[in-house]
This record gives C-alpha cells, structure tokens and sequence, in this order.
C-alpha cells in the first residue's frame, strides 16, 4: 500500500533530485505555531517534514532538542495537541509526507490501535520510534496494518545481519544515524558516511536519509552526493528557539531552509 512517503521518493527519483528533511519539535517554539512553521518549511523547499514527539527521557536527542523538549512539554504539548496540529497542516497541504518521531512510552499509553487509527486519521504517514529496535518492530504491528510505514534506523554499529533485518522491513526510507551519539554533535565523517551508505544501499531500493551532524548547506550538499535525503533538526530547532510569535517562527524557517534547498537545487541542475 502506497502512501505519502512512497510517493514523494517515488517523485524525487524520477527527477532525479534529493530530499531535504527538517526536523522541528512539536510545540516549540509556541504550541500553536506548529503548522505555521511546517507550512513555512514547505514553502521553503522541505520534501518531508519530521515533527518531533516532546518526550522527557530521550536517549538519541542532544541538548538542543532535549530543551526544546522541556519547553513543549511545560506548555502541555501531548499527542493530543500534536496531532490537531497535523489536522491543521493538513487542512492546507494534502501532499507533504509528515513522520512522527520519538519514543514508545507515549504511544503505549495511548494505546497501539487507537493511536494509529488517530495518527492516520490526521494525516500522518510514518513514524520513526527511536526505542524500538528492529528485534520488537511487532511492537508496532497495529501501526504498520494502519498504514503507516514505520522508519528504521541504521547506525554505524549496525551489524550486517541487523542491517539485514532491517532491509527486510523497511518502508518509506531508512534513516541512516551518521556516527554513534546524540544529536547536534559537529564530527560529520563525510568518506565514512559515503561508505556506509553505499553499503546500506547494496541490499535494496529502499531511500536512505542521512541525518545526525548535518547542520547547514555545504553539509547537506556533501552528504546527498550519495544518499537520497537529508535530515536536518538540531540547526533548525537552535534557529527557532528565541522566535516569540508565529510570524517570527515562520521568518526563521524560511530563512534557515530555503539556501539548503537552494544549494541541493543547484547540485541538481
């Protein structure tokens, strides 16, 4: 079953372009600013907007995305009121693929069925849940028969018969963690990413983004030399934090997107 996701890839191929994926906090830097800034992000240039799940024990988030986090979740920002702003995004844009990433606990406590019947209902399309390795992916089995594809990641430690795994499951992209720590760290290994991504790609046709250390233009630019998008949230969220309105927020997405979108535009042509 196809769905957003499958179609934008699908698109960007035969165009022969890349993918440039934000990453923002949902709820942050204002709760109800979410889908102003994602619309402004689509504006921008973005292909696919991930849209973070404030949650308040991360493994995988650095502190820029931990504070922003704390914010969201000091203003009340849940499912509940992520998933109103998926609505409202919804209301205006049909074709931009939205994944939710985060972490189990939120959505065990929803509940697995209700969850994905209300997160395909507003207009979700995948979901990158970062505790949920590729051992307990049955975990999320209600999601996956709802439709929604459910994102793994790949990390340089990744055992060959992990990866192996993985390839048989995977839908919609492959998120490839560009070194072994937490988000917002500056140690981009550019010929180590090159190599392992090449080696992700052996086993499959299945899109592989890269994220973790890409924070401007030269870096995204140099990453989808061999990979077939880009994720970009740390740089993004630090841009958005001090914004104290939703016109502000929008500014500062546009601002920050649109020459990352320029610089893959112009390695196309």
């Amino acid at each position: 079953m196809s769905n957003r996701i499958d179609q934008r890839f699908a698109s960007l191929r035969a165009r022969g372009r890349k993918g440039l994926i934000p990453f923002v906090t949902a709820g942050d830097p204002l709760p109800q600013a979410t889908a102003a800034v994602m619309h402004a992000l689509v504006e921008a240039g973005a292909d696919v907007i991930e849209l973070g799940v404030p949650y308040s024990d991360p493994v995988a988030d650095g502190p820029t995305i931990q504070h922003a986090s704390e914010r969201a979740i000091a203003r009340g920002v849940g499912l509940e009121a992520i998933l109103a702003e998926v609505r409202a995004f919804r209301s205006r844009d049909l074709d931009t693929p939205v994944v939710l990433m985060g972490y189990l606990n939120p959505i065990e406590i929803r509940g697995y069925a209700r969850f994905a019947r209300e997160a395909v209902a507003a207009g979700v399309d995948g979901v990158l849940v970062v505790d949920v390795p590729v051992e307990e992916a049955d975990t999320l089995g209600p999601l996956v028969e709802a439709g929604l594809r459910q994102i793994f990641l790949v990390a340089p430690t990744t055992t060959d018969a992990r990866l192996a795994a993985i390839r048989a499951r995977a839908r919609g992209f492959v998120y490839y963690v560009s070194f072994a720590g937490i988000t917002g760290a500056d140690r981009l290994d550019l010929p180590a990413v090159r190599a392992r991504v090449e080696h992700i790609r052996a086993g499959g046709d299945v899109p592989v983004a890269v994220g973790f250390g890409v924070r401007d233009a030269a870096s995204a630019v140099a990453v989808v030399e061999v990979a077939d998008a880009v994720v970009i949230g740390s740089a993004l969220v630090a841009r958005l934090a001090g914004c104290d309105d939703a016109q502000a927020a929008m500014s500062a997405a546009r601002g920050f997107l649109a020459p990352i979108r320029a610089a893959l535009d112009a390695m196309h042509s």
